[in-house]
């Protein structure tokens, strides 16, 4: 008899007579416009109690479905989802990072002075308990706030530039008033008005404050009072429920504004509510003393805060006594609890879901649909705008029809053939991959090494797509630069480990994952597991703390990352671009290195429209930018479809979309009027009746390196449209193959494509460009033979600065506490890493899980035998912007 396939376990809110809750759950959150009235309330404490035997599935798809309900395609509201993890974690903390970096566009509340003070504040007092035995820490405490407050940037910002340096007297003077006026002034001036404003709203009436009226002061008597405690137990529970409250009330302080309005831009923005959704583990289980010290800080901060308030839920298995000191809220039906929704305060909310609701299906929870806005508050259309807009319109015109046109083509009219070698650059697959990974062997057993004299050692798990045993799938396929990169930074580290005890060296554990990244979900569970037997202790150098990955944008890499993400293991990105790859789990522990499709996409879509990089219809001289666009996707492919969709969205001309794919797999399907198309042949020929049609058309690549190869070796053999050069403008996937000589013969082709770091023959390359090239040419020469196609290829320069993103990440946490467990790793990355790199000047804004401000992008043309820069947009060096270069860089500048 055939097997009944098992039937999949029951999803959605559990149907307890949900029907009133789920309904008014949405309209609590984001009532319509004209309803606003009723975010003005501070709802009570909701906690949905599951059975026992429900732990922790009925926890998983209570949080899931609330979740799906305030996200898609992005968060539609505020909200913070803090499940369970390290019992020495403040939630609060977590709260309020998620709430400051996760919300909408132009939606309020946006500010959070009173959170981000507290919690410096409170992290000075946790890492420094001794410093109390010597004198008191106001002063220590301002500074440090201040400190902090100019790394975020702002106006404080320029309080951490180096005054002038002068010699003589004219030098001491210089730097007296530049210390005097400049660094200690403005601080002074912003920790007196800070305090002031802290203590005025709402610390001052607090017991803790007890009648001061000075914020750095009344840390100051907290840390003294808590500095026996921290000393003897740096997790001492009293002390942290103490941390967590203070944290916690700065911060519904800032949610409680802007008030609900319909006239001043902050308030007729707030058009939702924030959410927080608290899991609470069994009691005695890891993270169940985190999860319970928040609620009981959200009950004691409730009896002062002023409304809007958050909508907090908590889901799990409270313990008892966390019920006793809530007050014994009456367990009370879903369709009660409903009622207490709109609830102006009052005691928790406790209803206790039955196992019968958990067995059977559940309700969709519609989704929160808020009022949006296009502008921010801070940019309102202003008639100067207007004005400075019109005349410069008007100068455009004036330019266009009576100045001469210039038809002078970027980067010249020589084709990838010109000055080409007379043959491919050789490739050995085999020997390539061997002396990369027998590279970072060696460094393993130096790590290795420093662990048996005592030192900290950890490990980074690196995952690669399969080892490259054929000349094609090398030249497809950035694995062994990207290899080569690692085991260079693996190799600077332990050199400099030697003689500076702060550092961490690092084993190098590389994995493959399959053709294509198939099985990087599966990878990554194995790694959650693997971490969940790790022994602890400082002294064991196989404990993993991060992940080096990916290299590219696929399904089956992003869902590694939500793996990945899920388990809170931090992550650094490589080449990997798609927007998408950061979404849900992975937004918690994963940082991309590279810029984003979509500023990619924007910056080349102008680059396209306004640059001169199209043949002039009739001159082989001459060049005008492009008005058409042919775009060509794999609408299959991440990467590809996510890069294609921004680049014909931004595009400002008239574009036709092909699809192609060799495998004939058009899942999910393009846009409509889309032809798909599996030859490559075919595709050629549709791509010369489209030229015929817009002979100045530029054909943007979007799809994969190997099927760039097959269309252009069809295209050169079919040879029926390349007695005029056609313009090709492609993504960073090109690169595998561009530089390896294989369009030596393509006499026709002129090739732009993106890079992310200047080659080293450019004047603009800086002094640390110019270093990595030399020890990459030296690490090459050292470990193969023959030549190397990739000397200019980006690929090993974003491995190695992403290796130095995680390394340092290591360090910091090791200043920390000795144990470099990920959570502190997390932590390190969460407040930014920055260093002047190989790629440029590297920049992580604080809390925010986004490529490096910024961060540097190259468009390159390929010349037979080196690629030139044609533009390079963003921070390369520190104090350079987008924004000041002007379009088409600062088409998607920085924060757009």
């Amino acid at each position: 008899m055939p097997s009944t396939p098992s039937a999949s376990p029951p999803d959605g809110f559990p149907d307890d007579r949900a029907s009133d809750f789920v309904r008014d759950f949405r309209t609590t959150v984001a009532p319509e416009y004209g309803s606003r009235a009723g975010l003005e309330t501070n709802p009570p404490l909701f906690i949905l109690r599951l059975p026992e035997t429900a732990y922790p599935s009925g926890v998983d798809r209570v949080v899931k479905a609330l979740i799906d309900a305030l996200h898609q395609n992005g968060r539609r509201v505020p909200y913070a989802h803090l499940p369970a993890g390290d019992d020495s974690e403040l939630l609060s903390v977590s709260a309020g990072v998620q709430l400051r970096g996760g919300t909408p566009d132009h939606m309020t509340p946006d500010r959070y002075p009173n959170f981000l003070v507290m919690r410096d504040l409170v992290a000075y007092v946790r890492a420094n308990p001794t410093a109390w035995a010597n004198e008191p820490q106001a002063k220590q405490l301002r500074t440090y706030a201040a400190e902090q407050r100019a790394s975020r940037g702002g106006v404080l910002a320029f309080t951490r530039m180096e005054g002038p340096q002068l010699d003589g007297i004219a030098g001491f003077l210089a730097g007296l008033s530049w210390l005097s006026f400049v660094q200690r002034l403005p601080r002074w001036v912003w920790a007196r008005w800070t305090s002031r404003r802290v203590m005025r709203r709402w610390l001052g009436a607090e017991q803790v404050a007890a009648g001061s009226t000075k914020l750095f002061r009344v840390m100051d008597e907290l840390g003294a009072v808590r500095r026996t405690q921290l000393m003897n137990e740096p997790d001492h529970p009293e002390a942290l429920q103490e941390f967590d409250w203070l944290v916690l009330r700065a911060l519904l302080e800032d949610l409680s504004r802007p008030a609900v309005g319909r006239f001043l831009p902050g308030r007729r923005r707030r058009t939702a509510r924030p959410v927080m959704i608290v899991e609470v583990p069994p009691p005695g289980t890891r993270g169940a003393r985190a999860a319970e010290r928040f609620l009981r800080s959200l009950h004691r901060a409730h009896t002062t805060a002023q409304p809007p308030g958050p909508l907090v839920v908590a889901v799990g298995r409270p313990s008892d006594d966390l019920l006793g000191d809530l007050g014994r809220p009456e367990n009370i039906t879903l369709p009660e609890a409903s009622l207490q929704l709109t609830r102006r305060g009052g005691p928790p909310v406790l209803v206790t879901f039955g196992e019968e609701a958990l067995a059977g299906p559940g309700l969709h929870i519609p989704l929160v649909a808020p009022k949006t806005f296009r502008f921010s508050r801070r940019v309102p259309t202003s008639i100067a705008s207007g004005v400075t807009a019109l005349a410069l319109v008007a100068a455009g015109v004036l330019w266009k029809n009576f100045v001469a046109q210039d038809y002078t083509c970027r980067g010249g009219t020589d084709s990838v053939a010109e000055a080409a070698p007379g043959k491919p650059v050789p490739v050995d697959a085999a020997g390539w991959y061997k002396a990369a990974a027998d590279a970072i062997d060696v460094q393993n057993k130096r790590a290795r090494g420093y662990a048996r004299q005592g030192r900290t050692v950890r490990t980074v798990v690196v995952y690669v797509s399969k080892k490259p045993e054929t000349v094609d799938e090398t030249r497809f396929d950035g694995t062994i630069p990207e290899l080569r990169g690692i085991a260079m930074w693996q190799e600077q580290l332990n050199d400099d480990a030697a003689s500076n005890t702060s550092l961490v060296p690092l084993i190098v554990d590389v994995q493959e994952t399959g053709e294509g990244f198939r099985d990087a979900e599966a990878k990554a569970e194995e790694l959650v597991a693997r971490v969940g037997r790790e022994r602890a202790g400082a002294n064991n150098p196989d404990k993993v703390v991060g992940v080096l990955a990916y290299a590219q944008s696929r399904e089956e890499t992003r869902d590694a990352l939500q793996v990945l993400g899920q388990a809170r293991i931090p992550t650094v990105g490589t080449t990997a671009t798609a927007d998408e790859m950061v979404s849900d789990e992975a937004g918690f522990s994963y940082w991309p290195f590279t810029p984003n499709n979509s500023r990619e996409a924007g910056i080349e879509a102008d680059f396209a429209r306004r640059t001169n990089i199209v043949a002039r219809h009739g001159s082989e001289n001459e060049c005008v930018p492009a008005a058409h666009a042919i775009v060509i996707e794999s609408s299959a492919d991440l990467y590809s479809r996510s890069l294609a969709a921004r680049f014909t969205e931004d595009f400002p001309g008239t574009e036709q979309v092909f699809n192609f794919n060799q495998e004939g797999d058009f899942t999910p399907a393009p846009p409509a009027g889309t032809e798909s198309l599996t030859s490559a042949d075919v595709l050629a020929r549709r791509i010369c009746e489209a030229l015929e049609q817009e002979p100045e058309s530029v054909v943007y690549w979007s799809a994969r390196a190997r099927d760039f190869t097959a269309f252009v070796n069809s295209m050169h053999r079919e040879g029926t449209c390349t007695t005029d050069d056609i313009t090709v403008l492609g993504g960073n996937e090109l690169t595998n193959v561009a530089q390896t000589g294989v369009f030596k013969d393509k006499d026709w082709l002129r090739l732009y494509y993106s890079a992310h770091r200047l080659p080293s023959t450019d004047d603009r390359a800086s002094a640390k460009t110019r270093q990595f090239v030399d020890d990459y040419v030296e690490f090459v020469e050292r470990t193969t033979k023959g030549p190397d196609p990739w000397r200019q290829d980006g690929h090993s320069a974003v491995s190695y600065d992403a290796f130095h993103v995680l390394s340092q990440a290591v360090a910091d946490a090791l200043q920390a506490k000795p144990d470099v467990s990920r959570e502190l790793v997390l932590a390190k990355l969460q407040n930014g890493v920055r260093f002047d790199g190989a790629t440029g000047f590297v920049g992580y804004a604080e809390d925010v899980h986004s490529p490096p401000v910024d961060k540097t992008l190259v468009l390159l043309r390929q010349l037979g035998n080196q690629p030139e820069a044609v533009l390079a947009c963003g921070a390369y060096a520190q104090g350079t912007s987008s924004a000041k270069q002007g379009p088409p860089c600062s088409a998607k500048a920085a924060g757009d």
